[in-house]
């Protein structure tokens, strides 16, 4: 009974803490809005307007209020799901975000399987050849994705790759001759074309995915090397490593079941948290490819001051990483039976 009552004010104490989390996220995106220069009414009504249709478009957004009335105001808009309206796109601002945010999760996901992919496997690689010339290789290459400016890796590998050999696809999700050929139902093109039947489209956009979800990879995968590396010296320095090399375990099999079985707890909050990083940092890059995702959206909506889009934007960024790191929490419970 009392174990019981302890899971279960566990569970009440991690929802409070996610309410409370939620709720200074609210506040902070509410007040960087009004800290913004840029301004709402002007970028509605335009230089040009009179001072009479500026007061009613100020009144009409409520800016004449208290501030703390405007933040309930905000609270319970977005309580309810109202966002606002895009100044630039005149649509609702979630059903914009719900539109371009596919691209930006098809982007991340290929991204963060690439850079998990070689991260680990060099992690590990680097840590078992400590201070060894592999050792060395492994954190230049990891120092040189973690430098580069992604833009200019963007740029340099669209000139080399796309240009001059044509190995890869140029800007945009797909080939110009294949838009609109499929119908966009949930919005991952891969599903939508392979759903369609539409092969040609599916490669076009395959072709078009691989070279920034690759740049991506990397430069995620020296961030995932470095942590993988540092967990498994750790791991390897333990007494238990040796006792199983004494018992005669293979070195293969004392590395990957036992040392590398001991940090895969670790790596899950890693990577769920270099997952987040692409899905909100991912601007560069779909502003270097053309890619009409989330970071290409919330620049765009920057630029011209549009605030509904982006304090909504920096709302769904926030509550993005809330969720991977409770996600981060039910898988730590899944692989460490000790954290239950």
């Amino acid at each position: 009974m009392s174990f019981s009552r302890l899971r279960l004010g566990g569970a009440v104490g991690q929802l409070g803490s996610i309410i409370v989390t939620l709720l200074g996220l609210l506040v902070l995106t509410f007040f960087i809005g009004r800290m913004m220069p840029a301004d709402p009414v002007r970028a509605i009504v335009g230089e040009d307007a009179t001072r009479e249709t500026y007061e009613q478009v100020y009144h009409a957004l409520g800016l004449d209020r208290p501030v703390w009335e405007q933040f309930v105001y905000y609270m319970r808009d977005v309580l309810t799901g109202n966002f606002g309206t895009s100044i630039r796109t005149g649509q609702p601002v979630i059903q914009d975000i719900l539109h371009v945010m596919p691209a930006t999760i098809e982007l991340a996901t290929f991204a963060i399987l690439i850079g998990a992919c070689l991260g680990i496997p060099m992690g590990v690689f680097a840590a078992v050849n400590k201070d060894r010339w592999p050792d060395h290789a492994v954190r230049v290459f990891s120092l040189f994705g973690h430098s580069m400016p992604i833009f200019w890796t963007g740029m340099i590998a669209l000139i080399v790759f796309y240009a001059h050999l044509d190995l890869v696809g140029g800007s945009g999700r797909m080939d110009q001759f294949y838009i609109g050929l499929v119908d966009e139902r949930t919005g991952f093109l891969l599903i939508d074309s392979l759903r369609a039947g539409e092969m040609d489209v599916f490669w076009s956009a395959l072709n078009h995915l691989i070279l920034p979800a690759t740049l991506l990879g990397y430069s995620s995968s020296a961030y995932i090397t470095r942590m993988t590396r540092s967990f498994m010296l750790d791991q390897l320095g333990q007494e238990y490593v040796t006792t199983a090399r004494v018992k005669g375990l293979s070195r293969g099999q004392t590395i990957w079941l036992h040392a590398f079985g001991n940090i895969r707890v670790q790596l899950v909050t890693i990577i769920a948290l270099a997952y987040g990083s692409l899905l909100e940092g991912a601007v560069l890059i779909e502003t270097v490819f053309a890619w009409p995702g989330f970071g290409s959206y919330l620049t765009s909506n920057l630029i011209i001051g549009d605030m509904n889009a982006v304090m909504t934007c920096v709302l769904i960024i926030g509550v993005i990483f809330i969720g991977l790191n409770l996600l981060s929490d039910i898988l730590y419970r899944i692989f460490d039976p000790r954290t239950r």
